[in-house]
């Protein structure tokens, strides 16, 4: 009978333990309404400007870039055939018919980039991407401006959910969307891999799994800040400040806003612990149960 208790009382446990490994929900990060836009001297650490904007500022007083009725396109990784897909057909992201403000618009209100500067987009969950001063100030039609998005005026037609309107509704803003100004064979304005390949420097271009060229993984969503790494010297008395990061040669996705990666990874990592834990005490029941037959 004690060994029956025992027995039972490990199958509970178990139970508790994989219950919520079962049925726990994977949480996405809210929808952003502000981005806090800040400018560093050459050191990275010392802040020369720094201010936060809501989407209603932006809105009202700086350009608006997309009429929320095109839809725009980025591009997945392609498995088969041509990895580039110049032609722009295959695994299709439609972002919406998104509006919203020209990264420059937003360095501009912090003084602004020079050549040789780099601009780090980042995202609450630490997605974060990093292109040059060309990139935002000089872009090609092809490529379009580099565009936080705050509103989208039609959800996409199919793939992601990224709700409609204004945040809340609109579910993945703000949303980093590049613009293009041309369209495929099918009149959709995509940027697609193989005008990333002709328009980004390579540090700039993702790859999905390191091999497959993929646009989608450059459109950041929940973004809340933007840091211009400036080669101006910091001045001779400088405030303290907390130190940021240093930004990074590639966009290489931290989180799950990435859109080749899957949401909620430290959710999942601690589903992980809690699995195995239930793994090794049914493991118990099932040694415990064989030598009672025995």
């Amino acid at each position: 009978m004690r060994r029956l208790a025992w027995v039972t009382a490990l199958l509970l446990v178990a139970a508790c333990l994989l219950t919520p490994a079962v049925t726990a929900p994977v949480h996405a990060a809210e929808p952003t309404t502000s981005v806090h836009v800040v400018r560093y001297a050459s050191d990275g650490t010392t802040v020369l400007a720094e201010t936060t904007l809501d989407y209603q500022w932006m809105e009202a007083s700086l350009p608006v870039c997309g009429d929320g009725v095109t839809h725009y396109y980025h591009q997945g990784p392609v498995f088969e055939g041509d990895k580039w897909d110049p032609d722009e057909t295959t695994n299709l992201k439609d972002k919406g018919a998104v509006r919203g403000t020209d990264v420059r618009d937003l360095c501009e209100q912090v003084g602004g980039m020079s050549p040789g500067d780099e601009v780090m987009v980042c995202s609450v969950d630490g997605y974060q991407v990093t292109f040059g001063y060309a990139t935002i100030y000089e872009p090609t039609d092809r490529q379009g401006p580099l565009v936080v998005c705050w509103y989208n005026g039609e959800d996409a037609g199919s793939g992601e959910h990224q709700g409609d309107g204004y945040p809340p509704s609109f579910v993945v803003a703000m949303r980093l969307v590049f613009m293009a100004g041309t369209a495929n064979a099918e009149g959709k304005f995509v940027f697609g891999n193989w005008d990333m390949h002709e328009c980004l420097p390579e540090e700039a271009q993702h790859f999905y799994g390191d091999l497959y060229p993929s646009t989608n993984g450059l459109s950041g969503k929940w973004v809340n800040e933007v840091r211009v790494y400036s080669g101006e010297a910091p001045p001779d008395s400088a405030p303290d400040v907390t130190p940021a990061p240093t930004p990074t040669s590639t966009p290489t996705p931290q989180g799950p806003s990435n859109g080749d990666a899957t949401a909620g990874s430290s959710n999942t990592l601690w589903l992980v612990v809690i699995g195995a834990a239930a793994v090794v005490l049914v493991a118990v029941l099932l040694t415990l149960l064989v030598r009672r037959r025995r």
